[in-house]
C-alpha cells in the first residue's frame, strides 16, 4: 500500500474518541482506526524507512495501571524512529491534525549530566544554540520538560541557563488541518522536516 495521505476520517475518529473514550466506541469504530489511521501511518513509515530506518508504531492502548485517568485508549497515533536511546524522530496524527518532532524525550541522570556538560561547554553549547535558532527560524518550536529552578551546580546567570534546565529537549512542527496532510505530498514534507533536524539529533547523540 502506498501512502496517499491521512483521510479526514482519521481526524474525525480521534475527535469522537475524545468525547467517548470507551471500549464500546472503539469496538464499533475499530475498522475506521485500521483503515484510516493505522494503514496510512504504516504506509507512510514504510516510505520513509529507506532513509531514516524502521519505526516503532505505538500501541493505541493506554497503560492505566497507575494512572488516575482510566481512559483505555490514546487519543492520538504516534510512531518513533530512534537514532540513540530515547532520541530520534516522531510523528503523530490526532484530532488537531498531524505533528512531527525530533529530539530526546527522557534520559538517565548520567546521560542528562553529559548533555548539560556539553551545553555548559562554550563551543558545544553555542553550537546547540545555533542549531536551535536555525530550526525556530524555519517554523519549529523548542519544547521538552524543564526544571523550574537551575540544575544543581550551575549558575542561575549562565548564558544558556534556559537550555540547562531541560530534562528533555525536542523540536516540533504542526501541520494541523492543512490540506496537504490528506495528500501523498505529506511524505516529502516530513522527509524534509526530519532531514532538517538530523544535525540536532547528531549533536544530542554525540553529547550524551
Amino acid at each position: 500500500m502506498s501512502f496517499t495521505g491521512f483521510p479526514a476520517a482519521a481526524l474525525d475518529f480521534y475527535d469522537d474518541l475524545e468525547m467517548d473514550n470507551s471500549k464500546t466506541y472503539w469496538t464499533a469504530h475499530k475498522q475506521v482506526y485500521e483503515e484510516s489511521v493505522k494503514a496510512p501511518m504504516t504506509a507512510l513509515l514504510a516510505e520513509l524507512e529507506p532513509e531514516f530506518g524502521p519505526a516503532k508504531l505505538f500501541r493505541p492502548y493506554r497503560d492505566v495501571r497507575f494512572a488516575r485517568d482510566k481512559s483505555p485508549y490514546k487519543t492520538h497515533q504516534g510512531a518513533f524512529i530512534d537514532v540513540a536511546p530515547s532520541t530520534g524522530w516522531y510523528i503523530q496524527v490526532a484530532a488537531p491534525g498531524v505533528r512531527v518532532a525530533a529530539g530526546f524525550y527522557e534520559a538517565s541522570s548520567e546521560r542528562l549530566a553529559r548533555v548539560r556538560a556539553a551545553i555548559d561547554d562554550d563551543r558545544r553549547g553555542k553550537q546547540l544554540e545555533k542549531l536551535l535558532a536555525k530550526l525556530t527560524a524555519t517554523g519549529w518550536t523548542v519544547g521538552g520538560d524543564k526544571l523550574k529552578t537551575s540544575p544543581r551546580g550551575y549558575d542561575p546567570e549562565h548564558p544558556r541557563i534556559d537550555l540547562l534546565r531541560h530534562k528533555s529537549l525536542t523540536v516540533s512542527k504542526s501541520y494541523g488541518f492543512e490540506p496537504v496532510i490528506h495528500t501523498p505530498e505529506l511524505a516529502a514534507l516530513i522527509r524534509a522536516d526530519w532531514k532538517a533536524t538530523r544535525s540536532l539529533l547528531t549533536w544530542l547523540s554525540d553529547n550524551s
